[in-house]
């Protein structure tokens, strides 16, 4: 399959709703927390991939802000399970920096802590940038945006009439990275959950049956194919983009 993409256009920012956890565990009789355990393998995998092929920015959905609506005791294993991955030397043997998107407040301050050390440690590597929304919602970041704005106007930093779709952008969590190209969904379900609305506004999205756990560099591979077989027009029409070229 490798043979098979384009090297010069991989997408520089993929995002990746990583669904199936349960479903992989329950189907073989294990603890749900044991399908997220082995989703943590499949985030190693992907990452040691992404930089090998090139991509800048790998956005993963690991804990929504409805997530805490889920069972205490899973929520809790989801949470030790943090910890323990960002013990992980992936991101030095890598170079990969880390970086948080999402309402961190809300978790525990053990796990708050690992995070910004993680942050503080990784500073400095630039192979790509792995960025996990935790206890993260689209309508939660917009939110929070506009309230930022808002002050703004209020302040008299800005204008309302001077608010644009960059003081938008320039608001939210992922301010520091590009909108993704690629949008990755697994598990079966077609549908963005909640997931960086603004920044995919002209993002491919792609589905697949696998579960997360399963899904491994082959699989990667399938979607980056698939996506470059896509003319990206952003409004224009087809004859358009092909005299552009």
């Amino acid at each position: 399959m490798n043979k098979e993409l384009d090297i010069n256009r991989i997408p520089q920012h993929i995002a990746i709703i990583m669904d199936g956890n349960g479903r992989w565990a329950n189907n073989r009789n294990l603890p749900r927390a044991m399908g997220h355990k082995a989703g943590v393998d499949a985030v190693r995998k992907i990452t040691s991939e992404c930089t090998r092929l090139g991509v800048k920015f790998l956005t993963l959905y690991t804990f929504s802000t409805e997530n805490w609506k889920r069972p205490s005791d899973e929520v809790a294993a989801l949470m030790a399970l943090v910890l323990s991955s960002l013990e992980d030397e992936i991101f030095m043997k890598n170079n990969v920096r880390f970086r948080v998107i999402g309402d961190i407040d809300r978790l525990p301050v053990e796990v708050q802590k690992k995070l910004h050390e993680t942050e503080e440690h990784t500073a400095k590597n630039d192979k790509m940038t792995m960025v996990v929304a935790l206890s993260y919602s689209s309508k939660w970041e917009l939110v929070e945006a506009t309230k930022k704005i808002a002050q703004s106007v209020k302040d008299g930093e800005i204008n309302v009439n001077d608010i644009t779709e960059d003081t938008i952008s320039n608001n939210l969590t992922t301010d520091f990275a590009p909108d993704p190209e690629l949008l990755i969904r697994t598990g079966g379900e077609c549908r963005i959950s909640n997931y960086l609305l603004w920044q995919i506004a002209y993002s491919e999205l792609y589905f697949c049956e696998t579960y997360w756990p399963d899904f491994d560099e082959e699989s990667l591979h399938e979607a980056i194919v698939d996506y470059q077989g896509r003319q990206r027009r952003f409004g224009k029409t087809e004859e358009q983009i092909e005299n552009e070229q």
